[in-house]
């Protein structure tokens, strides 16, 4: 046997694994104590190789969910709320009912209609009059104010968390030298290039959806608890889909067909609006955090107190080696959906973290990568700051508002460091001129993929690092398009380097998120390098201009 065939001892006859299979149903489990091949008996990984399917992506041919069709197939769209928790007062559905071809569907506090074409189901959602009772909810000036007033306990990934060692109170008291500030990073939108979308189809009682989600069995759990089925009576199948980001999480779009589907007695595909994936579907957390660190004149860092509001405990923990320290995580009710996003709440903690570090740095006088190397036990970690710092050139000073800045973190095994190089003009205009990413995932499987997907999550970062914010008021977004909302364009990218470390001996960690996490703080501490201003929130220059002193 060789790439995927098996032949006899003349080449023939020849036999595909996947032809061998076809139609069998199949289930190993691998123990978790498994002996694997050793290192230099691997004949795949590591190597470079054509990812399948790449040609049909270049010219257009790959399907989406958004290109499914079945025979019979409606289009659907669902009524939504101005603001989350609003309450359906009133409704009129008899302009929409008067549009030919459309049915409408109410299923207790659920309103959708279906039509044969898209748009006709669009114009008549948009003529069904509601009333609704509304929240009383804040705007972006005053959501800490609102967060703060909203404690909650959470559950699962968004659980209050506490972690606590030695005496963080007497530990800042006593330090020579104190360094507070708070930190905070706006909502973000996932902006996927395909929008959200499902395609349902009954038969025989039993449910088949074909949907964008990165978690297809907590989607088959909630499609059948909400619908009223068995497990095995619900099948979810996932193509390829364009993009996620962890915005495509659950089941929600293929509950909105699946009910459409059920109430019409046909297929039923619902694919969001571009406005629709601004202000309905749930966004990166806002974050606002408060972080005090004590150090003595030496410069060794003797406490650590890190308190994270709204965002959540992803990446949290501090990898520098510090006596006294208090980490924690308040979870809130947030005026506006929230959930997973690329790192999830490692973005922003990493982002308060590394800031503070150089604060602390400066304050004590130590060159920022030394200080770093000098707390960090996690050789890997030290390895890849080293790398990225030599890439930028460190230390990194030019001429005319020109300099550098680095940032390092760890999340899902993997070690990240990103170092920026940026330029500050006279009148404030900050121009990005390079980002240098080292990263140690462990094993590299695949080069090439993995130098993709780290240049993907190096490229999505600058987005909510310098510009990307959901702005809203009564809790309703007010910049839900593309026209209004800015993404990264072309023109703001940057020279990107990659470099990759391997650890052939190491288990293989992930690298589509990890990398994302350092790109904000290198470059503002590079910005504060360049021009003595210091930006303690993302997004740190939403005009392109740093305000100068």
């Amino acid at each position: 046997p060789a790439d995927g065939v098996i032949a006899g001892p003349d080449g023939a006859p020849r036999v595909s694994y996947g032809e061998l299979v076809a139609g069998q149903h199949r289930v190993e489990v691998v123990p978790a104590d498994a002996e694997l091949a050793a290192t230099g008996h691997r004949r795949s990984a590591g190597t470079v190789t054509e990812a399948v399917g790449a040609a049909s992506v270049v010219t257009g041919a790959k399907r989406f969910p958004a290109d499914l069709r079945l025979d019979g197939m409606l289009h659907g769209c669902v009524l939504r709320p101005p603001a989350l928790g609003a309450v359906l007062r009133a409704l009129d559905t008899s302009a929409a009912e008067a549009v030919p071809g459309v049915q409408v569907v109410r299923d207790g506090d659920f309103t959708g209609v279906v039509a044969p074409a898209r748009q006709d189901a669009r114009r008549a959602v948009e003529l069904i009059r509601a009333g609704w009772q509304l929240p009383d909810l804040p705007g972006n000036a005053d959501l800490e104010s609102y967060l703060r007033d909203h404690p909650i306990d959470g559950e699962g990934f968004g659980a209050r968390f506490v972690h606590t060692a030695g005496d963080i109170e007497d530990a800042l008291r006593v330090a020579p030298v104190l360094r507070s500030a708070s930190y905070s990073a706006a909502y973000v939108a996932h902006v996927p290039l395909e929008p959200r979308s499902a395609l349902a189809l009954w038969q025989h009682g039993k449910l088949t959806v074909w949907a964008a989600t990165s978690t297809p069995f907590r989607a088959r759990n909630e499609l059948a608890a909400e619908l009223g089925l068995d497990q095995d009576q619900v099948q979810v199948i996932v193509p390829d889909y364009g993009g996620g980001f962890g915005g495509k999480h659950g089941s929600v779009v293929a509950a909105e067909a699946a009910r459409l589907a059920r109430a019409a007695g046909r297929p039923v595909q619902v694919r969001w609006s571009r406005a629709e994936e601004f202000t309905v579907g749930y966004l990166r957390p806002a974050a606002f955090i408060d972080v005090s660190a004590g150090a003595t004149e030496a410069g060794k860092i003797t406490a650590w107190s890190f308190s994270n509001l709204n965002a959540g405990a992803a990446g949290i923990m501090t990898p520098y080696a510090i006596g006294s320290q208090r980490i924690a995580f308040q979870p809130a009710a947030s005026p506006l959906p929230q959930g997973s996003y690329r790192a999830l709440a490692a973005t922003a903690n990493n982002f308060a973290r590394e800031s503070h570090m150089d604060e602390l740095a400066d304050a004590v006088g130590a060159d920022p990568v030394q200080f770093r190397l000098a707390h960090l036990d996690d050789s890997r970690l030290a390895a890849v700051l080293e790398a990225a710092a030599a890439g930028i050139g460190w230390p990194g000073h030019g001429a005319g508002g020109t300099a550098a800045g680095l940032a390092i973190g760890f999340e899902k095994n993997a070690r990240v460091a990103t170092a920026a190089r940026v330029r500050v003009g006279p009148d404030g205009q900050l121009t990005v001129l390079r980002l240098v990413t080292a990263v140690d995932c462990g094993q590299v499987i695949y080069p090439d993929g993995l130098v993709n997907q780290v240049q993907g999550a190096v490229m999505m970062g600058l987005g909510p690092a310098l510009f990307e914010q959901i702005e809203f008021e009564a809790g309703q977004v007010t910049n839900g398009s593309m026209s209004q909302y800015r993404v990264p364009r072309l023109s703001d990218l940057p020279d990107v380097q990659v470099v990759l470390l391997d650890q052939p001996d190491q288990p293989a960690a992930g690298g589509g998120e990890t990398p994302i996490i350092a790109v904000a703080p290198a470059i503002a501490n590079a910005i504060y390098r360049a021009c003595g201003v210091r930006l303690r929130q993302m997004p740190l220059a939403p005009s392109g201009r740093i305000p100068l002193p």
